[in-house]
């Protein structure tokens, strides 16, 4: 029972410190921060630490990897923490449709966050493409199945 949960653990965390590398070689990967922001929203919730550290360490690892704006992500799981996690409680009887409404808030508003800051700063950091789209889509259907 002990080693299948230090195997586990060995899992998560090469999975958040190396996809974002591959995510970085490979642009057609999807990125999931929506579902490491809903992640983040249950730890922020009380959920326990490992809601915490986890997605903020994959965030992070994110951000500098894609030499995305640092912390934007975590704005955006701030802004969907404080505007829309407590309405979205009523929903509790159906667990995937809270996570598939905060996963795709979360991706909308990191998508509005990015483009007003391209917009501000004059910078290029996104496209709004099929490539995007892929990637909001696999990050709802991660939402679906864990």
């Amino acid at each position: 029972m002990k080693l299948r949960r230090i195997a586990g653990w060995i899992v998560v965390w090469g999975f958040v410190i190396f996809y974002p590398m591959l995510v970085s070689i490979y642009v057609t990967l999807p990125l999931f921060i929506g579902y490491a922001g809903y992640q983040l929203s249950r730890g922020l919730d009380g959920a326990g630490w490992r809601y915490l550290v986890v997605p903020l360490v994959y965030l992070v690892n994110l951000e500098i990897n894609l030499s995305l704006p640092l912390l934007l992500s975590f704005l955006a799981v701030l802004i969907f923490y404080l505007l829309f996690y407590e309405r979205l409680a009523f929903w509790k009887r159906c667990p995937v449709c809270v996570s598939v409404l905060a996963v795709s808030l979360i991706d909308l508003i990191y998508l509005g966050l990015i483009t007003g800051y391209d917009f501000i700063f004059g910078t290029f950091n996104i496209t709004i493409n099929a490539i995007l789209l892929y990637s909001l889509v696999m990050d709802i259907v991660v939402a679906v199945l864990l």
